[in-house]
């Protein structure tokens, strides 16, 4: 397993964190890292039903991530009554790895954590093409 490194930051997202009244409660917080060719995205999400809180979409090279949580618990007993809540909306834009394609991602959520794998592709060499001398 290695780490991502990013010799560049990610101005999109220093972006939006600089931004941002709480960064902390809106910015998904995610760990990256490559697992055998793979790209691997872990977010922490519990307390969701990932079919309707999550929407994972792939635009302009960046993988997407949007939840919306919402959560609400009761306490009752013979003497006092309470009520808590934990709700937000969350989101993230990761870049994905040159030639990475929306066909090749797949999901899944468990335990709390939602983990998108996307496969590296091969970097792709340049044919060499021969030129055609003219004699003139």
């Amino acid at each position: 397993m290695a780490l991502v490194r990013r010799d560049f930051p990610d101005f999109q997202d220093m972006f939006q964190r600089f931004f941002e009244v709480e960064p902390d409660r809106s910015m998904l917080r995610v760990e990256e890292f490559i697992d055998d060719k793979t790209l691997v995205v872990r977010a922490e999400i519990p307390d969701i039903d990932p079919d309707k809180d999550v929407d994972l979409s792939v635009e302009g090279g960046r993988l997407h991530i949007k939840a919306q949580r919402e959560a609400r618990t009761e306490h009752k007993n013979k003497h006092s009554y309470r009520s808590e809540f934990r709700y937000g909306s969350f989101t993230r834009s990761i870049p994905l790895p040159e030639g990475a394609t929306e066909a090749d991602i797949t999901a899944s959520y468990k335990d709390g954590v939602l983990e998108v794998r996307v496969p590296i592709p091969e970097p792709k060499s340049p044919e060499a093409k021969k030129i055609p001398i003219r004699r003139e």
